[in-house]
């Protein structure tokens, strides 16, 4: 399978997007069945509550809640990056009702950096519909002296072992591309994982942290309120208040990029009409101008894409980070 750099792919997936959104008028509203949905259904995010997963899973829950004609509410089950409300999720009656709004780290970097993440991302999920796309960004409190990431890196150096970096926690793709930056600029920074991005920004403006990495839409309040500055990102395809932002190469740091998602997953064996009565649900909640705008204001693409083609940009990013975290030299038991 022929790799692709995970940036170059959030940029075709988001000019796919702007696409689709010109042509919206002509997507499709989920074809009725006549046993599905009758109840709630749950999304579980795998985070806790005011991170960048929860937001988005929110903001979707909503929207398919006016289209499906059922509450659709958020579970916030959270642990060891992600890994165990994915894993509980993996063993929920297929039928459904019980979904996941799951992201890179999770499912193509833990299954990488864990010995037993609890699940198997190929075999016990069916991949519904990628979300939005976006890239990794690093910062810090806007009184702190870093104005530039080489600025925080000058102070690692300065003081070996002694300069931090938060993430939402062990095991994510923040915690891996801190490991990437810190092997690439020669520095020895320390790790602080938390328990999702929230208390991570609370601490970092607290002053515990020197610095986080996390996704724009969990930065982003505190970026617009001008309390956050941006360090840098992991690629160069931003909207919002994100664009024009430095970058990790610009910075230096050469053959280090990245593209989140989130994404929206049902436990393997639900059934395949109802797979595809919830993707074009989430496709025609991906036409509202309201969620779009929100999407792009925190800084992320939104995207909406179906099964198949999200199943193969799965697997596409499992060899990507495969790679990513051997040449990191990063393990977590």
């Amino acid at each position: 399978m022929k790799q692709i750099a995970p940036y170059a792919r959030g940029a075709a997936a988001a000019a796919l997007a702007s696409l689709l959104w010109a042509g919206a008028a002509h997507a499709q509203a989920p074809a009725p069945l006549a046993d599905y949905p009758r109840q709630a259904i749950t999304i579980v995010s795998p985070f806790p509550p005011g991170g960048g997963n929860d937001g988005v899973a929110r903001l979707l829950a909503q929207e398919l809640g006016a289209i499906t004609g059922q509450s659709v509410v958020v579970e916030n089950r959270s642990g060891a990056g992600g890994n165990v409300g994915t894993a509980q999720v993996s063993r929920a009656k297929p039928d459904g009702y019980t979904l996941v709004m799951s992201q890179t780290s999770v499912m193509a970097v833990n299954p990488r950096l864990y010995k037993n993440v609890g699940f198997d991302p190929v075999k016990d999920f069916m991949p519904i519909s990628q979300i939005t796309s976006a890239p990794l960004v690093l910062v810090a409190r806007a009184e702190s002296p870093y104005k530039t990431l080489n600025d925080y890196l000058d102070a690692a150096r300065k003081q070996p072992g002694v300069i931090t970096y938060a993430t939402p926690g062990n095991g994510t793709m923040s915690h891996l591309m801190g490991a990437l930056v810190s092997q690439k600029a020669g520095v020895k920074l320390v790790h602080v994982p938390y328990r999702g991005a929230a208390p991570a920004i609370t601490d970092l403006m607290g002053g515990t942290v020197d610095m986080l990495i996390t996704s724009p839409a969990s930065a982003e309040p505190m970026v617009a309120a001008g309390k956050l500055r941006i360090l840098a990102l992991s690629h160069e395809n931003s909207i919002g208040l994100f664009k024009g932002a430095p970058t990790l190469k610009q910075a230096g740091m050469e053959g280090i990029t990245a593209d989140d998602w989130y994404g929206l997953f049902a436990p393997a064996g639900t059934p395949p009409e109802r797979i595809v009565y919830l993707a074009q649900a989430v496709g025609q909640a991906m036409k509202s101008p309201a969620v779009i705008a929100k999407i792009n204001s925190g800084g992320s693409w939104a995207v909406g894409s179906q099964p198949d083609a999200f199943k193969t940009r799965l697997q596409e990013d499992t060899v990507y980070w495969a790679g990513m975290v051997k040449a990191a030299g990063v393990s977590l038991d």
